[in-house]
C-alpha cells in the first residue's frame, strides 16, 4: 500500500461530489439521507486511511537470539504523527 500525506483537497472533493449528488434527490428523503451519510462515512475513512504514519524514533525493544539475527518487539510506547 502506497501511503501518501493527508490532502484536503481530496477530501474536499469527495464531500462537493456526495452533497452534489443529493441535491436534486426529492424522492425518499430518508433515503437521500442514508446515502449521503454513507457516501461522507466512506470518504472521511478514506482519507484518514490515506495518511502516512510517522513513528519518533527511541521506542525501547527487548530483544533475543545471536548477535547476527535477532528478532524483538517494542516495550514502550511511542508517539507518531499523522501527514
Amino acid at each position: 500500500m502506497n501511503n501518501m500525506p493527508l490532502v484536503k483537497e481530496t477530501l474536499k472533493a469527495a464531500l462537493v461530489q456526495a452533497f452534489s449528488d443529493q441535491m436534486n434527490k426529492k424522492e425518499n428523503p430518508e433515503q437521500a439521507i442514508d446515502d449521503l451519510v454513507s457516501k461522507l462515512a466512506t470518504a472521511i475513512d478514506n482519507y484518514i486511511k490515506s495518511a502516512t504514519v510517522t513513528i519518533a524514533p527511541g521506542i525501547l525493544v527487548a530483544t533475543v537470539g545471536t548477535a547476527a539475527s535477532q528478532t524483538g518487539t517494542t516495550t514502550g510506547s511511542g508517539t507518531g504523527t499523522l501527514s
